[in-house]
């Protein structure tokens, strides 16, 4: 592996900016994370095929990030290459009933965009952060409703092959997965909505963000929910059972606004939130013989979750 190389060929060949050494905890909702080797934006389908190749051939492992608000870094950082969409995959539009989206673009602008162009199907949307291609990944929504309630279609970036179209009923939606990230890098999506009340649609982005505010941390970094929710029951209500709301571990600390939600509120670093999580996770495998499943990505090298 050649860093120093990659980075020549890529300053060279790409369109977007490449920065060595970057700290992830710029780019994390979390606000932890050390330094990546590498750290790219590719603005155009051109930028992710030179990409792909140039890291392959240099055997240098690399991952795609949105706004990292599922994400914990590696206070080691991450010996790899982030890869960030920019210029072209930051457009969108609506056409008729369909909203055709970049993955860039943040999911709070579309949410916005369609209720002030009184489009319904989106408000269900309403204050959850990072990027459309982020929430396409892991269905973002609630348990009764999802983006993948909505999806026309979604285009995919494969290396080695190009630009592929995938149709909406033939993504397997499930409650916070997809299987997108694994055919490829999600680069555009077209958004089926409908004509809708626009007093309707103000008063359900209303609720919406009325119960996230009430439910959720929004005051200090955190990266959202912990835990996936086990069938039938809430990972929250679980840990909170458990007596470990208000758990800390360094500067980390189960939210005590809602205890699947983790704060940095003092200078956490990464190893910080790992050995709570698994603090949390053990906690409710020998209570409840339960094991909860991290929704929280990771990225670098873990030796405590």
């Amino acid at each position: 592996m050649s860093v120093a190389r990659a980075y020549e060929r890529l300053c060279a060949e790409l369109a977007g900016p490449v920065r060595r050494d970057e700290p992830m905890a710029r780019h994390t909702t979390f606000r932890i994370g050390g330094p990546a080797d590498l750290f790219i934006q590719a603005d155009c389908v051109s930028d992710l095929s030179a990409l792909s190749r140039i890291l392959g051939e240099d055997h240098i492992e690399w991952t795609v990030l949105g706004k990292g608000s599922n994400l914990l870094v590696s206070d080691e950082g991450y010996r790899g290459a982030v890869v960030v969409l920019g210029r072209d995959f930051r457009r969108h539009s609506i056409v008729d009933s369909y909203l055709h989206s970049g993955a860039a673009v943040a999911l709070a602008t579309l949410v916005q965009d369609a209720f002030s162009a009184g489009m319904s199907g989106l408000e269900f949307a309403v204050g959850i952060p990072g990027t459309v291609g982020g929430a396409l990944a892991m269905n973002a929504g609630s348990r009764d409703e999802w983006i993948g309630g909505v999806v026309e279609s979604v285009t995919l970036f494969v290396p080695g092959q190009g630009l592929r179209a995938i149709r909406g009923h033939e993504v397997p939606w499930g409650y916070r997965r997809t299987d997108l990230a694994s055919r490829g890098i999600i680069v555009e999506t077209v958004l089926r909505l409908a004509e809708g009340d626009a007093g309707r649609i103000r008063r359900a982005m209303e609720a919406s963000l009325s119960r996230r505010k009430r439910s959720q941390p929004l005051g200090l970094p955190n990266a959202g929910s912990v835990f996936v929710n086990p069938e039938g029951d809430s990972a929250g209500r679980l840990i909170e059972a458990a007596g470990l709301k208000g758990a800390r571990q360094g500067g980390a600390q189960v939210s005590d606004v809602h205890a699947n939600f983790i704060v940095n509120s003092s200078g956490a670093t990464a190893r910080d939130v790992a050995m709570l999580m698994k603090r949390l996770r053990d906690a409710i495998r020998d209570q409840y013989g339960i094991e909860l499943t991290p929704e929280v990505r990771f990225l670098g090298s873990f030796d405590a979750a």
